[in-house]
């Protein structure tokens, strides 16, 4: 008789405690999180961590790990990280710098090595989008000004996470703090992140359009998946970690149009695999040894609880945020987050922390997502009495002016011409670099095998030259078609001198790393290989064919990076960058569905007065596909329109529970209202004494006094159906009726 293989009986253990108390967490409204490690502790019981089965669960631990980024990066993209605003930037800078250093100080306190109070920072300083994004649908607080800063925050904080696995790693292997091996791990990241963000936004995007006829949904998962394992294998062979390669990947999809259908189709694949890294995270909980951290876990949750609470607080308050923005934003981020399990794991498998930190983290992970909502609810109170408590100097201190908006000189053409050159010169530059250094390191070294000697280098230097030319090229000519160069030549000659050195600057700089291929491959004198570079580069310069190719990729790969945003800013009622100005001057929008039972339904907009009342303003009507920008007055509101409406969360509260009373007594009138009877299908025999008799249809007001509607008479063994209005009804007929069946009883009684 064959025996099921262990790797499958460990999957179906886990999927039945897994499956069974999620039911039960989902009855009790709490997180489905907290139900997978509540399951890992309780599989812990049978399967220990000597045994051989438990490799097993760690083979679909680490499986877990790789979709749960892959899918944490499609709803990541880097375009977002750009749109997040200096308010999240400098909030999650300010929260992770300062929770690392609270970490590694109460890891100290406990008298922990360095190397664990790191790793213990490290997990502090992230908080979970999981449990907040569920807390915020849950709390109706989706729409609030504030949901928008700290989903920005966690977005970054994601980011800052994939920074710190590499960042730890390379500390821990060398078990030292070494400034050139982290500067040059750092280099090593960012060359990374770059080249295949860059490269997979000029490839990918266009091979899925071209590819779009033959992707139905199976080939679109399947070729998904397959590019996250090939990521997966690339970022392990450059040395970085699964995790990072997937979310690399993910988050290159993530500007794709078929991100969202990739991440509908990749959902229950992550789920899957994402419950199996929870249980394995609660697996690694030994209850029997709790109540000796039982002091070290009440500790740390209390210091996640109170640190994010103020350096949440903190941190948007100093990004120009108002009090209760603040707070309300600070109260949302106490709790530890599912990167932290990671970062964990990560430490773990370099055996640079002890496994009872793992548990104690975990542990007080739970503790601080149980109290989550109920943070979320104390920061409204906490605002009401901040307001009664602090003097009001100090309040108009802590909200002045945070609009966010600084004033900015638009004449200053030099701030906005050297910001464009800095910043597409090394970004630009930076490619080059990385080019360089991977064909000198691997791909020169290979063409020696087949062509050696001068030849070889010389097909090598050709193939370098060739690859970089587009690049070398717009760091230097782009910039100098701008109109900031232009009107600066222009208007000035004094501004001539300083452009011309920025010309110079730059040409050097593209001239250095030409000459650092002739000095790695030819060993050539220094006045040659200078010599060289400068002719090059005006062959660059003058070549047309080389000018059309770097305009033609330039536009290809602009096109290909904002093909998702503009297909769904062709499909936002408001565009985004008007959200994005609102949302810095404490303003927002929101969408209302206008139900048909709601107070408004019929009225006008001068009639129901939103302005004067509740203080919003109404700036977009939405009916079907016709949108009604800045209605006037005399505009009415009618069921199923979709109003987009202007004004600060404390109007839009007083607007919303308005609709909400008209609800509720919407509501009580449908309860108290008994539910229509159906309508049947009945026949009545017509008595020699029924008012009936001599009466034709019309006359009888059978439809008008019964709501019964004849269908058919049947009369001397022969059958009428839809008779005449002028029929007469006779004794001994049938009569085929429709009615509600109560009202054809009545008729009957007759």
């Amino acid at each position: 008789m064959s025996e099921l293989s262990p790797l499958i009986t460990d999957l179906a253990l886990i999927l039945v405690v897994a499956g069974a108390l999620s039911l039960l967490f989902k009855w009790l409204k709490q997180p489905v999180v907290l139900a997978y490690i509540v399951a890992g502790i309780l599989l812990s019981f049978y399967i220990s961590k000597t045994n051989p089965e438990h490799e097993n669960i760690e083979i679909w631990a680490d499986i877990g790990i790789i979709f749960l980024l892959f899918g944490l990066g499609l709803e990541f993209s880097f375009k977002k990280l750009l749109k997040v605003g200096p308010t999240a930037l400098i909030a999650t800078i300010f929260i992770v710098v300062s929770m690392i250093g609270l970490g590694y100080f109460t890891g100290i306190c406990f008298g922990w090595s360095h190397m664990t109070s790191l790793f213990l920072g490290a997990m502090l300083c992230m908080s979970s989008t999981m449990i907040i994004i569920k807390v915020f649908e849950d709390l109706h607080l989706s729409n609030k000004s504030f949901a928008g800063i700290v989903l920005g925050v966690l977005i970054i904080e994601d980011l800052v996470a994939v920074l710190l696995m590499v960042l730890l790693s390379t500390v821990a292997v060398s078990r030292q703090f070494e400034g050139t091996e982290m500067l040059f791990s750092i280099f090593k990241l960012i060359a990374f992140l770059l080249f295949w963000f860059l490269l997979g936004t000029y490839l990918i995007p266009t091979f899925l359009r071209k590819m779009k006829p033959f992707l139905n949904d199976e080939t679109l998962l399947i070729l998904s998946l397959a590019f996250c394992l090939g990521m997966v294998y690339l970022a392990t062979r450059a040395g970085f970690s699964s995790a990072l390669g997937a979310f690399i990947m993910g988050s290159m999809l993530a500007e794709t149009l078929d991100s969202e259908r990739i991440e509908h189709m990749i959902l229950p694949i992550k789920n899957f695999f994402g419950a199996i890294f929870f249980v394995s995270v609660g697996m690694m909980i030994q209850v029997t040894s709790l109540g000796e951290f039982i002091v070290p876990i009440l500790i740390i949750s209390l210091v996640v609880i109170l640190g994010q609470m103020f350096f949440a607080t903190t941190g948007v308050l100093l990004a120009g945020q108002n009090l209760r923005t603040a707070v309300s934003s600070g109260f949302s981020l106490t709790q530890i987050g599912e990167f932290s399990y990671i970062i964990g794991s990560l430490g773990l498998s370099l055996g640079v922390i002890e496994e009872s930190l793992y548990q104690i983290i975990v542990s007080a992970s739970v503790i601080t997502i149980f109290t989550t909502p109920y943070m979320m609810k104390l920061a409204e109170p906490t605002n009401l009495f901040l307001e009664r408590a602090l003097p009001e100097s100090w309040q108009n201190f802590l909200n002045k002016d945070a609009s966010g908006a600084q004033p900015v000189n638009q004449n200053n053409l030099w701030r906005k011409f050297l910001k464009s050159v800095i910043t597409s010169t090394i970004i630009y530059y930076l490619i080059c670099i990385i080019i360089v250094f991977f064909l000198l390191r691997y791909g020169a070294p290979l063409v020696q095998e087949f062509l050696p000697g001068f030849k070889g280098n010389l097909l090598s230097a050709a193939v370098i030259l060739l690859l970089i030319s587009p690049f070398l090229r717009t760091i230097i000519v782009k910039q100098d078609q701008s109109a900031e160069f232009l009107r600066l030549w222009r208007t000035n000659k004094g501004h001539r001198g300083p452009l011309i050195f920025t010309i110079v600057l730059r040409v050097l700089l593209c001239a250095g790393l030409i000459m650092y291929v002739f000095f790695r491959l030819f060993h050539t004198h220094f006045v040659i290989a200078l010599t060289l570079a400068l002719i090059i580069m005006i062959l660059f310069l003058t070549s047309r064919r080389l000018r059309n190719q770097t305009i033609k990729m330039e536009r290809r790969f602009k096109e290909n990076l904002n093909e998702k945003e503009a297909y769904e800013e062709s499909k936002k009622p408001i565009s985004q960058g008007f959200t994005n100005h609102l949302l810095e001057r404490d303003l927002h929008l929101s969408d209302f569905l206008i139900q048909p039972h709601y107070l408004i339904v019929g009225k006008s907009l001068k009639e129901f007065k939103f302005r004067q009342v509740y203080g919003v303003n109404v700036v977009k009507i939405i009916r079907g596909d016709t949108k009604i920008n800045i209605p006037n007055g005399d505009e009415r509101i009618y069921p199923n329109d979709r109003l987009i409406v202007l004004g600060t969360d404390k109007q839009m509260e007083v607007f919303e529970k308005r609709i909400e009373e008209r609800k509720k007594e919407y509501a009580n009138i449908k309860e108290k209202e008994k539910p229509a009877e159906n309508v049947c299908l009945r026949q009545i025999l017509v008595e020699p004494d029924s008012y009936l008799v001599g009466k034709n249809i019309k006359t009888s007001c059978l439809q008008e006094n019964y709501e019964c509607l004849v269908v058919g008479i049947e009369r001397n063994n022969s059958s009428l159906l839809n008779p005449g209005l002028d029929l007469t009804f006779e004794a001994g007929d049938i009569i085929w009726l429709v009615g509600e069946d109560r009202n054809i009883k009545k008729l009957k009684n007759l």
